[in-house]
């Protein structure tokens, strides 16, 4: 029976469906109405970058690409081997070119390159960051962020835990766009209008007796940063980051 689980696909499934090998579900017998397996992930990650992934049903799909629901699964088993192909579909975009110059540039090209596929695609940061989900495209990134962390002196274990540590923190930054862009979206006030909302009250919150480090820090820390913003905060941790990783390969 199909199913309408994100939390991935059978393993064999959805390599069969990723690597194109024997076992293919698009070889059970059945209407196929024009479509292919590439047509409908195409169509499930348009629909998950408007709506979220909850938004991606297979009848939901099915009717966005003008079938039946019982099609889809003639071509794709369920949900979580879709959400499965949709991921690695997707990896797919980073890397035109594998990143180059010194270690600092091409840590600090794969970290942009992370950030932008999840500015893109939302719904990407929470998938397959628990068990990662092998497919072609996740291979090829996988070998070229190596290549950026190789021949620095490091061990496969320590190459494999910067890695680690530069995708989390990528995913935690790019966490807060998607929560700010959803508190806008939620509460109908942008930026501005939210401090200007809460300013009557900020003699009240920085009260120096109870707070005397945050009264000192808030109203001028505030101001002169312009509010929270996830695209500085970013720059500023990879920049610290990177001066943490130096101290590793130096060591």
């Amino acid at each position: 029976m199909a199913t309408e689980s994100t939390a991935g696909g059978g393993p064999a499934r959805t390599m069969d469906l990723l690597w194109r090998t024997g076992g293919d579900v698009e070889r059970r017998p059945g209407p196929r109405a024009g479509l292919d397996v590439d047509r409908i992930v195409a169509a499930a990650v348009d629909l998950a970058d408007r709506e979220g992934l909850t938004a991606v049903t297979m009848r939901r799909l099915a009717g966005e690409l003008g079938v039946g629901a019982m099609t889809l699964y003639t071509h794709v088993p369920g949900k979580g081997e879709l959400v499965d192909l949709m991921h690695d579909a997707v990896l797919g975009e980073v890397y035109p070119e594998p990143p180059a110059g010194g270690w600092r540039d091409r840590l600090t090209s794969v970290a942009r390159a992370n950030w932008d596929l999840y500015v893109r695609h939302p719904w990407a940061a929470s998938v397959g960051a628990g068990r990662p989900i092998l497919g072609p495209n996740l291979m090829r990134k996988y070998e070229l962020e190596l290549t950026a962390v190789d021949g620095l002196g490091l061990s496969e274990v320590e190459m494999e835990l910067v890695l680690t540590l530069v995708g989390g923190f990528v995913r935690g930054t790019v966490g807060g766009l998607h929560e700010k862009a959803a508190a806008e979206r939620d509460s109908g006030l942008s930026e501005d209008e939210w401090w200007a909302a809460t300013e009557p009250h900020v003699d009240k919150v920085f009260d120096p007796e109870r707070f005397p480090t945050a009264a000192r820090v808030g109203p001028v820390a505030g101001p002169e940063l312009g509010g929270y913003s996830p695209e500085r905060s970013f720059e500023f941790g990879l920049a610290r980051l990177l001066d943490g990783i130096a101290v590793l390969v130096e060591r």
